[in-house]
């Protein structure tokens, strides 16, 4: 068969959202004849078009990176399943960590090799994590540490219910009637962060609103 009627793989649709204008010409480039690119300038336009355009992926590089952070929150909360990659200027375990609590499977550096950039979207788009190596160490002790963090709960006629370590702090100084806000400002995260595990802790435990939640726990057993 001619090379010219070989069937293509189709582009990947690709948010590129920086506040700089030259790093998201840089990396439309990079990407250019892989993807078909859209772009934000913003934290909040990327959240909008991420929700509205549905893309494949989503690359982020804002500045401070607790920027995008947040962002890669709010995507992953209100459209679970996009991958989100967070890229900075400066690499930072702690920044690793919030970046992959937030829901991201990527965090990179925005120096990246270009020419690497277009295999770093189609890793992703097969459920691969995009994480330089001198973090890989960093990143599997966090999961293995999130796992042996989870708190059990034995409520009273329902089976055995699982809570991430933050889920259960949220949904502890829910109870004890913080405001989300307050909350936020106590576990070092954003407002939207909050919410997410609020809503994911309310899920599990069977409740709707704060008193069902202090009724619940009243009378709770915890297993660490």
């Amino acid at each position: 068969m001619p090379a010219s009627t070989l069937p293509t793989e189709p582009k990947a649709r690709v948010l590129i959202g920086a506040d700089h204008r030259p790093t998201r010409v840089g990396m439309r480039l990079a990407l250019e004849g892989a993807a078909d690119c859209s772009e934000a300038g913003d934290a909040d336009e990327a959240v909008a078009a991420a929700l509205r355009d549905t893309p494949d992926v989503c690359l982020l590089d804002f500045d401070p990176p607790a920027r995008g952070i947040e962002a890669a929150a709010r995507i992953t909360a209100w459209a679970p399943g996009t991958p989100v990659v967070v890229m900075t200027r400066r690499l930072d375990e702690d920044d690793l960590v919030a970046a992959v609590r937030a829901g991201a499977i990527g965090y990179l550096p925005e120096r990246v090799d270009p020419a690497r950039l277009p295999f770093v979207v189609r890793g992703v788009l097969r459920g691969e994590a995009a994480v330089p190596r001198a973090l890989v160490s960093r990143l599997i002790g966090e999961l293995r540490g999130r796992e042996a963090r989870r708190r059990r709960l034995e409520l009273h006629g329902r089976s055995l219910v699982e809570l991430t370590e933050r889920e259960w702090e949220v949904v502890d100084l829910l109870r004890q009637g913080h405001s989300t806000r307050s909350i936020g400002e106590l576990l070092g995260i954003s407002a939207v962060t909050v919410r997410r595990h609020a809503g994911t802790g309310y899920r599990k435990l069977g409740v709707g609103t704060r008193a069902e939640l202090a009724e619940l726990l009243a009378a709770h057993r915890a297993q660490p």
